[in-house]
C-alpha cells in the first residue's frame, strides 16, 4: 500500500479486497479493484497530486455500487464468478465451458 494512505484507507482497501475475493475475483483483480476504489476516493477529496476528470467529477465508487460493472444487471455474474462456484461444487469439464454452459451446469438458466 502506498505510503500516502492513512490507516482508514488501508482498512478500506482490505475490506474492498476481501469483498471482491468473496465474490469470486482473483487475488490480483481484487487488489486492483480495492486500489482503484481507494485512489478514486482520495482524488475526489483532493488528496492526490494528479487526478483525471472522471475521478473527480464522477460518482464515488460507493454511490455507483457496481452500476457499470455488469454485475446484478441483465448479464448477471461474470464467467469467472460462475467458474469459481463450479469449482467449489466440483463440476467436471468446467475449464472448457462457456458462460452459458456454466450457468446451465450450475442450474441458473
Amino acid at each position: 500500500m502506498p505510503k500516502e494512505w492513512n490507516s482508514k484507507e488501508e482498512r478500506q482497501y482490505e475490506h474492498v479486497k476481501d469483498s471482491a475475493k468473496g465474490r469470486g475475483a482473483s487475488t490480483e483483480r481484487a487488489e486492483e479493484i480495492a486500489a482503484r476504489t481507494v485512489n478514486k476516493n482520495r482524488a475526489q477529496q483532493g488528496r492526490t497530486k494528479t487526478a483525471s476528470r472522471a475521478s473527480t467529477e464522477d460518482k464515488s465508487p460507493q454511490q455507483r455500487g457496481g452500476q457499470r460493472s455488469g454485475r446484478g444487471g441483465p448479464k448477471g455474474p461474470t464467467r469467472d464468478q460462475l467458474y469459481s462456484e463450479a469449482k467449489k461444487r466440483n463440476i467436471n469439464g468446467r475449464s472448457r465451458m462457456t458462460k452459458s454452459q456454466l450457468e446451465k451446469a450450475l442450474g441458473r438458466s
